[in-house]
């Protein structure tokens, strides 16, 4: 059952179905050792051209500093990533995977891939791009 939070059922309901989602997410991800942050993080590494500063992870993944800095500093801890001095301000670190990282990141993508797969299976190719049609509307409300 859906508790009205708002004074829009389909808010709420949107709501509650990426909260069940998320939770769907995390509670595979955690048997690895990762979760939903943590692979956000890790994915933006991954994914960009050369080491990242703090700010420009937390920028990416749409969290404030002081969680990024949380979050990094977790995964520095497990060796997932490593800060390096800066090239051109010595005052400053950059952040990217270590090879372990670059793993773990590889393993918890899989985990994802598979969770949300099944969490959708329930869609046909109509359905997720009607859905799909739909959130873009509703974004594009509120741009």
């Amino acid at each position: 059952m859906t508790v009205q939070g708002s004074s829009d059922i389909l808010v709420d309901e949107l709501y509650e179905t990426t909260h069940q989602l998320r939770q769907f997410v995390e509670a595979r991800l955690r048997t690895g050792g990762a979760s939903v942050a943590r692979l956000r993080a890790m994915r933006m590494l991954a994914h960009a051209e050369e080491p990242l500063r703090m700010r420009d992870l937390s920028d990416l993944t749409g969290v404030s500093a002081r969680t990024t800095t949380s979050i990094v500093d977790s995964l520095e801890r497990d060796g997932l990533v490593e800060r390096v001095r800066h090239p051109h301000d010595r005052r400053a670190f950059l952040l990217r995977l270590t090879d372990r990282g670059v793993e773990c990141h590889r393993e918890a993508e899989t985990v994802d891939r598979d969770a949300l797969a099944k969490a959708t299976a329930g869609l046909d190719a109509e359905d997720r791009d009607r859905l799909r049609a739909l959130l873009a509307r509703i974004r594009k409300a509120t741009d």
